[in-house]
């Protein structure tokens, strides 16, 4: 059969499904490449890829979008990598620079300066651009949060909003997917997750950051039905921006 292409976002908070599936069966059944998540949800949307670790906020616009595996990038409350950074309270931020690399992230921090701070807020998107807050995710935010005076994750503030935990990104495909290929890679995906320990001695140790506390605690990668409904409930938040 041919290779199922996946595209994967190429973040610390992968890292455990990526060592799930190198070290699986799966990993001949695929070719897999590693991408920002805002490529990833492009490559999907486009169909040079059949399956990606998509940014939620992109599900709308892949053809044939279905979410395929019972695991994603998730957290109950705080993230700690998912950032709006101010130096001034949010009542009082008026500009706000964009993250190149997403869009969930994005569109989350509209959200949430719309209907949770209640702020009119103007959006940028030039890197060189001076602005009261910037949205910044992944790998880019460890050790930042001393950087500024004001470090809203919203992850968290997603959860005193709504009272729901948070999907950033799932596994999402543009076609039918055959089911004995899905059980193979859920299996991957679990075996990853079960093995972080093991994983958390490959990873480089940083001084300004708990990788330990990261990928055990704060992110949380079941696809949960609670999960499922803040995802729909983000959706119809989005389609009111």
């Amino acid at each position: 059969m041919n290779k199922i292409k996946i595209s994967a976002v190429s973040y610390t908070n992968t890292k455990p499904f990526i060592f799930g599936i190198t070290h699986s069966e799966v990993a001949s059944l695929i070719d897999l490449s590693l991408d920002i998540p805002s490529d990833c949800a492009a490559k999907l949307i486009s169909g040079q890829v059949d399956i990606g670790l998509i940014p939620v906020a992109a599900i709308p616009q892949v053809p044939n979008g279905n979410i395929v595996a019972d695991y994603c990038i998730g957290s109950v409350g705080a993230v700690n990598s998912v950032f709006i950074f101010s130096n001034v309270p949010a009542d009082q931020i008026r500009t706000v620079k964009l993250d190149s690399h997403s869009r969930t992230s994005n569109n989350l921090a509209r959200v949430l300066l719309k209907f949770h701070w209640k702020q009119e807020v103007e959006f940028i998107t030039e890197s060189d651009a001076i602005t009261d807050a910037i949205v910044l995710i992944g790998d880019r935010t460890f050790g930042k949060k001393s950087d500024y005076m004001y470090a809203y994750d919203m992850g968290a503030e997603w959860m005193t909003f709504t009272g729901l935990p948070f999907v950033y990104a799932a596994w999402v495909a543009n076609k039918d997917i055959p089911q004995a290929f899905v059980d193979q890679f859920n299996a991957a995906l679990a075996f990853g997750l079960s093995h972080r320990r093991e994983l958390l001695k490959e990873l480089p140790e940083n001084p300004e950051f708990d990788l330990d506390d990261y990928l055990m605690n704060k992110l949380d990668f079941e696809l949960t039905e609670k999960k499922r409904e803040a995802l729909q409930l983000f959706l119809a938040y989005i389609s009111r921006l």
